[in-house]
């Protein structure tokens, strides 16, 4: 047991919240799995547990993997990494895949292991860490905006462009935290302001295509539009069956909540192990609950800035940022969503939500950020080091 946590480094509390959340989430997702068993399965949920596992499993064992590589290493790769994540994106949108009629072509088919992967995940991770290796190149020198179109933004709107056909709100976080970062970067506020009016420009463009060539994605702008109608709309429609359920769920939580594997509205959440699974946790658990789960992202958000500021260099800072921010925001969007503060994003929650290619990219950042945590730790165990030695030193001199 000893020799297994001298190999973990970084920050400690990063990795105590982190096996929290993982094993906090055996208990909302065996609970919710059980519409999805009697639908397509034989009833039993202790399957969806197993694969549940072996998804943490996996994203652990990346975890550990990747935080022993020094993050320095991630600013090559991700210039490697790229274009391999551009041709993943392409053959995934290329596929034409549609739900219930409505284009949703999001996710591949891993050969041999025979699981499904979701490109856009990696995607996030890639770009993050491309756009702080820019950043940290140029941090203190004079960059006009023309310099930084085709280093920084054209792969920023190529790789937004593959994705948005299928996954607006991914599109939207993306480009939401790339422009955070990029502020936190130095970059000039008048040149975010005109990516801003582009971004804005491009999806209209966008929009106003799909119109009117609605073959070549179906159903998919209705989509997105009735789901900002219906946010806005005070009449409840059909469309509104899975936030009215949640709500419906989150009101019989209470404070203290209905009790474990008591849920009732598990059944009738289509998304209940994923997408909603909020809405189940806070059935279950009360408010209470709800409250826990809120306050372990919002502390591994300020563990995440804590370790940003003690980083040894730009990039360190910029890279824990960029890859550590998204998931504390798309938590707090997936539990906005729960609570319709948000309109639906079909965005899950980090760790404790079922499904392979979230818990891995997310693991993969975790791995990162504490890569540049570790680092920090190392150097100062060095320093200290050297702190001892000099008395010795100069008594050595003396004698």
């Amino acid at each position: 047991m000893n020799n297994i946590f001298s190999n973990i480094k970084g920050d400690k509390v990063i990795w105590a919240i982190t096996g929290l959340l993982a094993l906090f989430s055996f208990i909302p997702v065996y609970s919710a799995s059980s519409n999805i068993a009697y639908l397509y399965g034989d009833g039993s949920t202790f399957s969806y547990l197993i694969v549940h596992f072996f998804h943490l499993l996996l994203g652990f064992c990346l975890l550990f993997a990747i935080h022993k590589i020094p993050y320095h290493y991630f600013k090559g790769l991700s210039i490697l990494m790229l274009p391999v994540v551009v041709l993943l994106l392409l053959y995934t949108i290329a596929q034409g895949t549609t739900i219930e009629g409505a284009y949703a072509s999001r996710w591949i088919q891993i050969p041999v292991l025979g699981v499904t992967f979701q490109t856009s995940t990696m995607a996030s991770v890639v770009l993050m860490i491309y756009v702080a290796r820019y950043l940290s190149r140029v941090k203190d020198k004079s960059v006009t905006f023309k310099e930084s179109i085709l280093p920084l933004w054209m792969p920023v709107f190529f790789v937004l462009a593959l994705i948005l056909p299928a996954n607006f709100s991914t599109t939207a976080i993306i480009f939401t935290m790339v422009l955070v970062l990029v502020f936190l970067g130095g970059y000039p506020l008048k040149y975010i302001g005109v990516i801003i009016g582009a971004g804005i420009l491009v999806f209209s463009i966008f929009i106003l295509t799909a119109k009117a060539f609605p073959g070549l994605l179906p159903n998919r702008i209705d989509t997105w539009t009735s789901r900002i109608e219906n946010f806005t709309n005070d009449e409840v429609t059909d469309a509104d069956y899975q936030i009215e359920k949640a709500k419906i769920a989150i009101a019989r939580g209470g404070i203290a909540g209905t009790g474990i594997g008591k849920s009732v509205q598990r059944n009738f959440l289509p998304q209940s192990s994923s997408d909603f699974i909020y809405a189940i946790i806070v059935e279950e658990m009360g408010l209470i609950g709800g409250f826990g789960v809120m306050i372990a992202y919002l502390l591994l958000l300020f563990r995440i800035v804590i370790v940003a500021t003690k980083a040894n260099s730009v990039f360190g800072q910029l890279v824990v940022m960029g890859v550590g921010l998204p998931i504390v925001f798309q938590a707090l969007v997936n539990m906005a969503v729960a609570t319709e503060l948000f309109p639906v994003t079909g965005q899950t929650l980090p760790l404790i939500s079922n499904g392979g290619s979230s818990i891995w990219m997310t693991c993969l950042a975790i791995g990162i950020v504490l890569s540049v945590s570790a680092k920090r730790e190392e150097e100062k165990l060095v320093q200290e080091a050297g702190d001892e030695e000099n008395p010795l030193d100069i008594l050595s001199e003396a004698i």
